[in-house]
């Protein structure tokens, strides 16, 4: 009782001080700064008398506006994976006197002594080879960078993970203590804005694929699965929704050298296009090999989107049996899990049923209370 007394008091006693938090945000327009953008939305909500510091870069300043009193932001010029972020960003931190910085991603100045909370994403990064790198120049990239993740793993006062698959990882990975890490899950929102037709393939059955085609999302084995099955389904047609790029490239042109056609590959879509893809679409397809989370699939079973998914790394642990899984180096089975999906209206409607249920597992706002109660810990263990 006394033990728990002193706890109290001292968290008291915290929370009188003008405790300065840093959030690097420097990824919040980004795809991965989703996670970012919901904390530091989420925390604004929440009742904290700590001061929190936003870094953002220049060219995305204005893309945050405050809407709390303890919340202000600053414009950190330092992009990621530079020399700038290791010294000049260093320098900048440090100038702030800050009592506590999180840092979202694994990429951060390793030679910052100060408290420090990360959130690694996954360790995709150091299993998967980039192809539009030079194999050299790859190969001491992934060097420097399995440093990094030994080095942030032992100098963080605390981490954060996503999923227990993850926490998991990284323990094995890098040999931590497993009672540093704590999961928040993350979670999935319907799009609000209006649903808005997609012009091209409207009146037409279709697959669907939100994201970035790079290496580990395995899209060259969901363009063959695509293929077999367009031996039942002639007319049907995979959409692809994702950023135009090199590796997009790279699969547009395998599309067109093994002759697989009815490929859509839409770029950006406005939000009211993106739900009318969501809730039109004959199925979700995920053919991941590995995902820290996985937010596009419990994001389509929001919109009433049945899910086919690989069953690889996180994603049986954040999907339940809410989605028909398919082993993703199997282009056969991934063929023919899709066709359960298009061929049993059973199967159909109850994945549909269980999608809306697991979505409600999620919430942004306990992720956001339980990274404060991190924050606190680590702030209350330095007192």
């Amino acid at each position: 009782m006394f033990h728990l007394r002193l706890i109290v008091l001292r968290l008291q006693e915290l929370r009188k001080f003008n405790v300065k938090i840093i959030i690097d945000a420097r990824e919040y327009p980004t795809s991965t700064g989703r996670y970012v953008r919901k904390l530091i939305e989420n925390l604004e909500h929440l009742e904290s008398e700590h001061k929190f510091v936003i870094l953002l870069l220049p060219e995305d300043f204005d893309a945050y506006q405050p809407n709390n009193r303890n919340f202000t932001k600053l414009k950190a010029p330092f992009p990621e994976f530079s020399f700038s972020e290791q010294i000049g960003f260093l320098r900048f931190i440090r100038n702030l006197k800050p009592d506590l910085v999180h840092f979202p991603m694994i990429q951060q100045p390793i030679f910052y002594n100060g408290a420090v909370v990360t959130t690694p994403n996954d360790l995709t990064t150091a299993r998967f080879r980039n192809p539009d790198t030079h194999p050299l120049i790859f190969a001491v990239k992934l060097q420097a960078y399995k440093l990094v993740i030994h080095h942030m793993a032992k100098k963080s006062k605390a981490l954060l993970t996503y999923t227990q698959f993850v926490k998991k990882d990284i323990v094995d990975y890098t040999h931590i203590d497993a009672s540093k890490i704590t999961v928040t899950l993350l979670s999935a929102d319907k799009i609000t804005a209006q649903a808005a037709p997609y012009r091209p393939i409207v009146g037409k059955k279709f697959l669907l694929y939100v994201g970035r085609a790079l290496p580990h999302k395995n899209i060259i084995r969901l363009l063959d699965a695509f293929k077999l099955l367009q031996n039942d389904y002639p007319e049907l047609r995979l959409v692809l929704v994702g950023k135009k790029d090199t590796q997009l490239e790279r699969h547009i042109a395998y599309a067109k050298a093994h002759n697989i056609k009815n490929v859509d590959v839409t770029g950006y879509v406005e939000e009211g296009q993106l739900r009318w893809l969501y809730e039109n679409c004959a199925a979700y397809c995920f053919p991941s090999l590995s995902e820290g989370f996985g937010l596009p699939g419990l994001e389509a079973m929001a919109h009433g989107a049945p899910v086919a998914s690989s069953n690889a790394t996180c994603l049986p642990e954040v999907n339940g049996d809410a989605a028909h899984y398919f082993n993703p180096l199997d282009v056969e089975d991934m063929a023919n899990k899709i066709n359960d999906i298009l061929t049993n209206e059973k199967l159909r409607k109850d994945l549909i049923k269980k999608g809306s249920e697991q979505v409600k597992k999620y919430s942004w706002e306990r992720m956001a209370k339980q990274t404060l109660e991190v924050y606190d810990k680590v702030l209350k263990s330095r007192l």
